[in-house]
């Protein structure tokens, strides 16, 4: 059985990767895990979400198919417990897959992957619902069912990339109190070796725990489960009541979808190729914009204030740069959550010299003059300048980064170990080390 559950928070408090945490406890009497709990990030530009906009599936292998009824119940009682019903904004969904068919499996696939990329409403969930005769139970709105079918279709069907959190959840008394962490053990921790995002080293801020009154009191994330297994063992923290290692579509870009400026619309996420048109402006706020050009169409693009140090990246661009941008379009403007740069325009117009300085213009179309001798000239002068940024990849800091974002350090470990792997198939297996099994 595939149980996907979603909306049962708030922003004032719980969380669903917690109800999860406690389910999948509560279930061990009826069976087994079937591999890890699935934390499924959903498009993060949905005006309904709570905080993360995370939906949960477990799969289960049932000790006997009579218990199938008892589990329903367990997990309904359990939602009805602990969801934020009180919450205009929370509406759960709890569905469950006992049975599939390849047209199933198809038509979730592709549901699961517009629900991260694309907005969905709630009556597509239950056409689905009821086209596969799939037990669900809807509370309020309903609009939860749409996280947690989608969850659920990943769990059947894959994730195409994934990684790894591990969540470590405090003690119910300590709900709502300031959360009490060593820093120096979190920056031990930090230097795991396939872990990132534990610490803003930028800008001198611990990163892995959250500032609002729910259950979490930190997740670390990475490559593996042994990574993150063993940067939590390194944190001193108060006491975690318990964790859960889950496996998720987080730092994977799985909301961005390559496009034309001209395909653009509001709340999805793109990966855009164009010129720089008009240079980087600073508005009230802090907020860097410039305009992007693909030929056709224009979008202005934005590094908001609270990506602190890569705003200065996007001040030095100039009109003319050849670049690549990812991030989230709303009101027009994509939201940066990283650029490529992959040409620079080291050209540029300039008044001509004469008598050891710049001549002045004369007015637009006049040409310009030389205040010393007089001599004049009609056109300005093509010079080459030097610029202070390099083409390459340029990225948010951690602080600002959005939980599908891909981060820079993610891509190099994913080459060093394609690398490494290349590298162990040209030894004779005979002097290949023998790595280490990892029960799950």
């Amino acid at each position: 059985m595939i149980i996907g559950i979603d909306d049962t928070d708030s922003k004032d408090g719980m969380c669903t990767t917690y109800l999860a945490a406690v389910l999948i406890e509560k279930l061990k009497t009826y069976g087994t895990p079937g591999g890890y709990p699935l934390l499924v990030r959903l498009n993060p530009n949905i005006k309904y979400k709570t905080r993360g906009n995370a939906a949960l599936a477990l799969c289960i292998e049932l000790n006997n198919k009579e218990d199938a009824g008892k589990v329903k119940s367990s997990v309904i009682s359990t939602v009805e417990d602990m969801a934020v019903f009180s919450d205009d904004n929370t509406n759960p969904g709890v569905v469950f897959i006992e049975r599939t068919t390849p047209q199933m499996q198809d038509d979730l696939s592709l549901f699961s992957m517009r629900a991260v990329q694309d907005v969905l409403k709630i009556r597509e969930a239950l056409e689905l619902l009821e086209k596969h005769g799939i037990s669900y139970r809807g509370y309020k709105n309903k609009r939860g069912l749409i996280g947690a079918l989608a969850a659920a279709g990943f769990a059947l069907c894959g994730l195409p990339d994934f990684t790894f959190e591990l969540i470590a959840y405090r003690e119910r008394e300590k709900w709502g109190t300031p959360r009490q962490i060593d820093e120096g053990s979190v920056r031990e921790a930090a230097s795991t070796p396939g872990t990132w995002d534990t610490v803003d080293y930028e800008n001198k801020r611990i990163v892995f725990a959250p500032h609002s009154p729910d259950p979490i009191l930190f997740g670390i994330r990475g490559e593996s489960e042994s990574a993150v297994r063993q940067a939590f063992s390194k944190v001193k923290s108060e006491p975690v009541e318990r964790h859960i290692v889950y496996k998720t579509n987080q730092n994977t870009d799985m909301h961005l979808i390559p496009a034309r400026i001209s395909d653009v619309r509001s709340c999805r996420s793109y990966i855009l190729e164009g010129r720089v048109s008009k240079p980087p402006r600073t508005i009230e706020g802090g907020h860097v914009i410039f305009e992007l050009s693909d030929g056709s169409r224009t979008l202005e693009c934005a590094a908001f204030e609270p990506t602190k140090g890569f705003r200065g990246i996007i001040r030095k661009l100039r009109t003319g740069d050849e670049v690549t941008v990812y991030g989230s379009v709303k009101d027009n403007t994509l939201n940066l959550e990283k650029i490529r740069i992959i040409s620079l325009n080291t050209y540029e117009s300039r008044n001509p010299i004469c008598c050891g300085k710049r001549m002045k213009s004369m007015g637009r179309g006049q040409g310009y003059r030389c205040e010393k001798c007089n001599t004049k000239s009609k056109e300005p002068v093509t010079e080459i300048v030097q610029r202070d940024i390099s083409p390459g990849f340029y990225e948010v800091p951690p602080s600002a980064r959005r939980h599908l974002a891909k981060p820079l350090v993610r891509d190099r470990m994913i080459e060093a170990a394609s690398s490494c792997a290349r590298s162990r198939a040209s030894i004779p297996p005979a002097c290949q080390p023998v790595r280490e099994k990892i029960l799950f």
